[in-house]
């Protein structure tokens, strides 16, 4: 079941939500851009060889480009694991793969000074990369009893929740504006704390659609009809205009969510009262619940 928590961004049981700030690149993705910069002297080296070597150094540049953003696909897809209640191991082991081919394209740059320094290189390579990023979540997570169907549902709902999500900020960075652009990633915060809530509880999914679906798509539209219509004419009137849209959508996605988890909450007490009456027939003493204060 979805719990409450107490975030930044968690949504309040009034109707005016926080005001959440746009998260960048966490330090582990920052990292992987040491990566790209690793694999730059090979191509540059490349055109000072024989053809041989110009092939060589070459490959080795194009297999650390693909490990490094391999690693960086694979980091987005731990933290997005990490940041969620249930979760299901990433179907590709992206990291993983990324350390394999970073050996592989060291060796390659480094077979020049011979197969022990190809290996010696690589191996380093392996071990830094790995104690770097670590290794994929290779486990679901918290998964037990939940519907594999409905999840599967969910996901696809989302993921389509997440590309509307996308096109809206495309449309909003294309009006040069930077205020609009942080407004849609506020709203895009409250609707990410939507989907999240979703997810942890697929049951939800029921109550919640139109919110992922419809309501999203028709968000997604005006922020591009107000996207073309700012380029023509700045009016001001229709800027106030998709300032509210956005007001109202987001109130009402962190309401949606609110009570989501109000009925969630819901559901466990009468789930623990149940099972309180139960263990009383069988003569078990329990203390009252909820816990009294100072319990």
């Amino acid at each position: 079941m979805a719990e409450r928590f107490s975030g930044r961004y968690s949504p309040t049981p009034s109707d005016e939500a926080p005001a959440p700030r746009r998260q960048g690149p966490s330090r582990a993705e920052k990292r992987t851009g040491w990566l790209f910069l690793v694999a730059l002297p090979f191509a540059l080296k490349a055109f000072f060889q024989d053809p041989a070597g110009l092939t060589r150094n070459l490959a080795a540049f194009a297999v650390l480009v693909l490990a490094a953003w391999l690693t960086r696909e694979g980091v987005r897809a731990a933290e997005a694991y990490d940041a969620r209640k249930t979760a299901r191991r990433p179907a590709l082991p992206r990291k993983m793969i990324g350390t394999v081919l970073t050996a592989l394209g060291l060796g390659l740059g480094a077979a020049a000074g011979g197969e022990m320094a190809a290996i010696l290189l690589g191996l380093t390579g392996a071990a830094l990369h790995l104690y770097a990023f670590g290794p994929d979540p290779m486990r679901d997570k918290g998964m037990e009893g939940v519907d594999t169907f409905q999840q599967d549902r969910v996901g696809r709902i989302v993921a389509e929740g997440e590309a509307h999500l996308r096109e809206m900020r495309a449309a909003a960075e294309r009006t040069g504006d930077r205020q609009i652009a942080a407004r849609v990633d506020r709203f895009a915060i409250t609707a990410r704390t939507l989907f999240r809530t979703v997810e942890e509880d697929p049951r939800d999914l029921t109550a919640a659609r139109r919110y992922l679906g419809v309501y999203l798509m028709g968000a997604r539209d005006a922020t591009i009809k107000f996207a073309d219509l700012w380029a023509r004419t700045r009016d001001p009137g229709a800027r106030a205009d998709y300032e509210a849209l956005l007001d109202d959508l987001e109130t009402n996605f962190a309401r949606r969510t609110s009570a989501l988890l109000t009925d969630n909450r819901s559901d466990l007490d009468i789930e623990i009262g149940v099972l309180r009456d139960r263990l009383k027939r069988e003569g078990v003493g329990l203390a009252p619940y909820p816990p009294k204060s100072g319990e």
